[in-house]
Parts: structure tokens; sequence; C-alpha cells
């Protein structure tokens, strides 16, 4: 959705010059939208397993994955490093991701499947 929204601002800018008398031909206008597109929907992939990690686990599993947060420790999480986790396969650690479990809420409607296995990538690099 963000793209789409400054893509359209961008044509909406490319108008106001239009406007203002500086002839902008439809291609051109083409072209800067494709561009926009193209930058906009990088910058929004480019949100990696880390980025989505600190904005939704951090605060009960630790940035390091050791749950010792407050949170973590009163809910006695596992660190994500751990033998026990890093055993499960990355589908097991998906469902748990998109299901929840116990007291962990499910994220499968908040976290597209490709950000959940960014997510999934990010737990095996913390491995001990």
């Amino acid at each position: 959705m963000r793209v789409c929204s400054e893509a359209s601002g961008l044509l909406k800018n490319a108008r106001l010059f239009a406007r203002r008398g500086l002839r902008v031909s439809r291609p051109v206008l083409a072209l800067v939208a494709l561009i926009a597109l193209t930058v906009f929907s990088t910058s929004a992939l480019a949100e990696t397993g880390a980025d989505i990690y600190k904005a939704k686990c951090s605060a009960c599993h630790a940035a390091s994955g050791a749950g010792d947060t407050m949170l973590g420790k009163n809910l006695r999480l596992r660190a994500l490093g751990s033998p026990d986790v890093q055993k499960q396969s990355d589908q097991e650690l998906a469902t748990i991701i998109s299901r929840g479990k116990n007291r962990m809420p499910a994220y499968d409607r908040k976290l597209s499947r490709d950000q959940i296995a960014a997510v999934v990538q990010y737990i095996r690099s913390l491995k001990r």
C-alpha cells in the first residue's frame, strides 16, 4: 500500500509541473512512475528478518534472543539460540510464529509468509 501511495504522490508532483507550464510527456511520466515504484518497492522489501524481529519479537525474546527481558523471564522463554530451539525445522518455527504458542500471539495475520521466513532465518543466526 505504501508503495502505491508514494508512486501516486510522484505522479501528482509531475502533474503540478505540467500545470506550471513545464511540459512533461506521458512516456516521461511513465518512466518516473516506474522508477518510483521500483525504488519504493525495493525499500519495502528490504525489511530484513532482523528488523521484523526487533519490532515484533524483541520485547519478550530480547534483542539477543536470550529471552532475558522481564516478560521473557516471567514466561520462562527458552533462548532462541539454544539447541532445543535450533533443532526445530524451519517449518516448525514458521508454524509457531504463524499460529503462536502458549502465550505467544499468532502472527499469521500480521506478517506475510516471506516475512515469517525472514524471521526464521534471523533466528537461525542466533545459534550459539
